[in-house]
């Protein structure tokens, strides 16, 4: 059996992962979520990976959390009439919304919305931050700049602009027709691309309608400062670092990181480290040394999850990256280190009557050695709350919603199986007696504890607590019947 592995993987699906033998490989290597990234792949591309998640989740029998990626506005110059040209230090250049061929000394911006946003001395980066450029003069139409640091440019290179916030949307015409389409496909989470303000996240919500949970990207600035805000109304989390390390000094992104990590636990919302983490891998069968201490810094953080983005989309090793994710987490998780962070860096403030819950579901099962903390849960929010316990035992979740089961194969250390609808404690505890068994975490002579709500199938109503013996009684009782 696969080792216990508490932080959860998350694969980018493309033209290296695009048929199902290789999408069951990347979950039997240890994938728990797929992402489905919007910015490639039309939509019956998108379609037909969807169908062969779902067809290993039936064929499994387990859960499995589909994430799509929605793409966001893209900001892009216009295109020159004689090819590249060389931008030099200090040399002036002009952007502006002339639809004009550009050349060496201008070239079309066709954003109105970062002229009127832009003010002198902002700074605007083209081709992932290689030419930097400050403003000297603008107007409604125009930005006359000075070349900070030079560099080539060519057509439709992407334009940054870090110390700004931009009146755009973050959802485009694209992303909306997107959004739809996988709603009514049915994916459990959606990926928000461009947030700087939580009304980017509240538009989002609102066209969703409840159908899928929303993630926030973090990937500028504007997000960077906003982000307690950002938090509270979004459902998880993704550290963006390639667009944030762009638009910020490379050297503030490791303290963002933690910083961001560590308030998501808090708040007991799942959050993944993603971007280049294993980089090297689209090319070669192993990853660099420096890649894998980057993947092993996030779970030390208390990540609740790792992404692969071109490594399992259209690199040449998908799996093996996957499987690399998963040893690297293995090793981490069975460090001593890795418990005495998570131990030291526990939310100390308790509300609630099901934060203390939680925190008694933890403290009892590691001072008796009880074997699973079992969660019987209608939001997956009171696995959520253990799960920012970081108990050394595992999480089992039962749910009568398959929609609850996918959604939580994002949270750290959670497994979850489906149950039918629940009505008296006593049922619930034999769900999760069986569960329990079930995933070889207890035998006939150990114990669980058991968390529930009463009245049941209310959200928010965590206030029961119960250790329960594994033996057979249990498991052959009829109550359930």
């Amino acid at each position: 059996m696969r080792p216990q592995r508490n932080v959860k993987i998350v694969a980018t699906l493309g033209p290296a992962s695009n048929d199902y033998e290789t999408i069951r490989a990347l979950f039997e290597a240890g994938a728990n979520v797929f992402r489905l990234n919007m910015s490639h792949g039309d939509h019956e591309e998108i379609r037909a990976r969807h169908a062969f998640i779902r067809q290993i989740e039936k064929d499994t029998g387990r859960p499995i959390a589909i994430l799509a990626d929605l793409q966001g506005p893209k900001l892009r110059c216009g295109v020159f009439g004689d090819g590249p040209h060389d931008l030099e230090d200090g040399a002036a250049f002009r952007l502006d919304l002339d639809p004009a061929e550009g050349d060496q000394t201008r070239v079309q911006l066709p954003h109105p919305e970062i002229f009127q946003a832009l003010e002198v001395g902002s700074t605007l980066l083209v081709n992932d931050g290689k030419i930097k450029l400050q403003v000297e003069a603008c107007g409604d139409d125009f930005a006359d700049c000075r070349v900070i640091a030079g560099g080539s440019i060519s057509n439709r290179k992407g334009v940054n602009v870090p110390d700004v916030v931009l009146p755009l949307a973050a959802l485009s015409e694209k992303d909306r027709a997107d959004l739809e389409f996988v709603c009514q496909l049915g994916v459990d989470w959606l990926a928000l691309s461009f947030v700087q303000r939580p009304a980017d996240v509240q538009d989002a919500r609102d066209l969703a309608k409840g159908r899928a949970a929303i993630l926030s990207k973090i990937e500028k600035p504007a997000a960077v400062q906003a982000f307690d805000d950002i938090l509270a109304v979004s459902d998880g989390i993704m550290v963006a670092r390639g667009d944030l390390g762009v638009e910020l000094p490379v050297h503030a992104v490791p303290p963002i990181q933690k910083r961001l990590v560590r308030k998501c636990r808090a708040a007991a919302k799942p959050v993944i480290v993603a971007t280049q983490m294993l980089e090297s891998m689209i090319e070669s069968p192993v990853p660099t040394r420096a890649e894998v201490s980057d993947v092993a810094t996030a779970i030390y953080e208390g990540a609740d999850a790792v992404m692969l983005s071109a490594e399992s989309a259209a690199g040449g090793y998908p799996v093996e990256a996957v499987t690399t994710m998963h040893n690297v987490a293995v090793e981490v998780e069975s460090d001593p280190t890795y418990r005495d962070i998570m131990e030291s860096t526990r939310p100390k403030q308790r509300r609630t009557v099901a934060d203390g819950i939680v925190a008694s579901a933890r403290e009892i099962a590691e001072t008796a050695h009880i074997k699973a903390i079992c969660c019987f849960t209608q939001s997956g929010n009171t696995a959520a709350l253990v799960a920012r316990e970081r108990p050394r035992v595992p999480i089992i979740g039962i749910t009568p919603l398959v929609g609850v089961a996918r959604r939580m194969c994002l949270t750290w250390g959670t497994k979850f199986y489906l149950s039918g609808e629940v009505t008296r404690f006593k049922m619930a505890v034999i769900s999760a007696v069986r569960a329990a068994r079930d995933a070889e975490v207890a035998t006939e002579d150990d114990f669980i504890v058991v968390t529930a709500g009463v009245p049941f199938n209310v959200q928010g109503t965590t206030n029961i607590i119960r250790v329960a013996p594994c033996d057979e009684r249990m498991i052959h009782s009829t109550d359930l019947e």
